[in-house]
């Protein structure tokens, strides 16, 4: 990988095996560029206390799903990391990463969106951990 600052402007230049000229980053597609940008965030030099990902999936081909749940579970030693996501492949790797992994499951009947497991005078189950 390349940075170059052309006239004031950021660029990146991809080099990979077997091309016979660098890419730029017009030419990656938008879900090669999306998990670049979640590269950055999760293994950021100075960490937030609280990431919350939404649906992280969004454009990434699912082979890229495993190696963005070991990032997350990177991330979440430095971090506390919620995720929201419908991708069941992500959820499982994840937890086979992480045996600390808490997942919540919400369930929506009749427009009423509730906790899975948890009744509607119940305590829930989880709490937000102290810092």
């Amino acid at each position: 990988m390349e940075i170059a600052n052309l006239d004031t402007r950021f660029a990146l230049r991809f080099h990979q095996y077997g091309l016979l000229r660098p890419l730029d980053a017009a030419e990656l597609s938008d879900g090669t560029l999306r998990y670049l940008l979640w590269v950055a965030a999760l293994l950021t030099p100075r960490p937030p206390e609280l990431l919350v990902l939404n649906e992280p999936e969004t454009s990434l081909h699912p082979s890229l799903l495993p190696p963005l749940a070991a990032l997350i579970a990177t991330a979440s030693r430095r971090s506390q990391v919620v995720v929201v996501t419908h991708a069941q492949l992500l959820i499982r790797t994840i937890e086979t990463i992480d045996e600390q992994a808490r997942v919540l499951t919400l369930v929506k009947e009749s427009s009423r969106t509730t906790l899975e497991g948890q009744g509607l005078l119940d305590q829930p189950s989880w709490h937000w951990p102290k810092r």
